[in-house]
């Protein structure tokens, strides 16, 4: 099969198209054809080496894809050869599912209502925001802040957090306020004066804190702090220093044995039926320019998620 792929660590002209052996499904696994699968910025990561050359190469990369199954492993009920899903792969193994076929670990119906390529990049983002809102305790009638709201992750959280009965404000540049707001957040502008522009678009939680959680995508740290009123209830997917005491977020283990993934899913699914929940899309690349669309996430201002085709 045709696969992206990288044989070295280093920048985004590495990636490059290759037959690689197909996979199989094993057990509690299924296979889909893929007809869209999603580029993250941890991929980017993994590949530039930030984490260290801790993958065995050529490495596929990739987490989450759309397609139709062709393949059912043994174990597996509920799911058959010829439906259309969209999921995830299990994450201990760090990518593969940028080609034509991939090994799925977690997954759900495709909603009707989207496209293969909103369904091909909304998993690895509504596993990580549901995670993340989940550990935020984001409940009805809570504030809460989204820094770098219109991005991928940003994006899908708004809309979560919204469905949850939450009051979402999220930062933005000043060319996405419009874009931010559509989703249903209250938009403010980044940068300095943070704390006072959100001030004026929340109402104040007591607590020392102007919003109830904040959950950080993007930009810098202190003041979401302050705007918290505690580093216990910041929650960051973004920020891998450990400086500041908050919380990071990221999917432990494979997401087939951990419910938590299946969660967020099958969430995201039931809100898309009921047409309560879309994936916004950045870009959408042929499989061939998968370096072009790694070169797109690390500008970091992908207005939503970016997807191979």
């Amino acid at each position: 099969m045709r696969a992206l792929q990288f044989t070295e660590y280093g920048p985004a002209d590495l990636l490059h198209v290759a037959e690689v052996e197909e996979p199989r499904a094993g057990p509690g696994r299924i296979r889909i054809a893929v007809r869209a699968s999603g580029v993250t910025p941890g991929d980017t990561y993994l590949r530039s080496g930030m984490f260290g050359e801790r993958l065995p190469l050529p490495h596929v990369p990739g987490v989450d894809a759309a397609g139709v199954v062709d393949e059912v492993g043994e174990g597996v009920t509920g799911v058959g050869v010829g439906d259309e899903v969209f999921g995830m792969v299990d994450l201990t193994l760090l990518g593969g599912a940028n080609a034509e076929f991939a090994v799925l670990a977690a997954w759900a119906p495709r909603p009707a209502s989207w496209s293969w390529e909103q369904a091909g990049g909304a998993a690895a983002n509504a596993e990580t925001a549901t995670r993340a809102l989940d550990l935020l305790g984001v409940r009805d009638g809570m504030t809460v802040l989204i820094a770098g709201a219109a991005g991928g992750v940003g994006t899908v959280a708004i809309q979560l957090a919204t469905a949850r009965g939450a009051k979402v404000i999220g930062t933005a540049g000043p060319g996405t306020q419009n874009f931010v707001g559509s989703l249903g957040a209250i938009p403010v502008i980044y940068g300095e004066g943070l704390v006072d522009r959100v001030g004026a678009a929340g109402a104040g939680v007591g607590r020392g804190g102007v919003v109830d959680a904040v959950l950080h995508c993007a930009g810098p740290v202190p003041d979401l702090i302050s705007l918290a009123g505690s580093p216990d209830r910041v929650v960051t997917i973004a920020d891998l220093s450990g400086e500041h005491g908050i919380r990071l977020t990221h999917t432990a283990g494979g997401p087939g044995a951990d419910p938590q993934a299946l969660h967020g899913l099958a969430i995201a699914a039931e809100l898309a039926e009921r047409g309560a929940f879309t994936v916004p899309l950045a870009g959408v690349f042929p499989l061939a320019q998968g370096a072009d669309a790694h070169r797109l996430s690390e500008t970091g201002h992908a207005h939503g998620k970016i997807v191979l085709v």
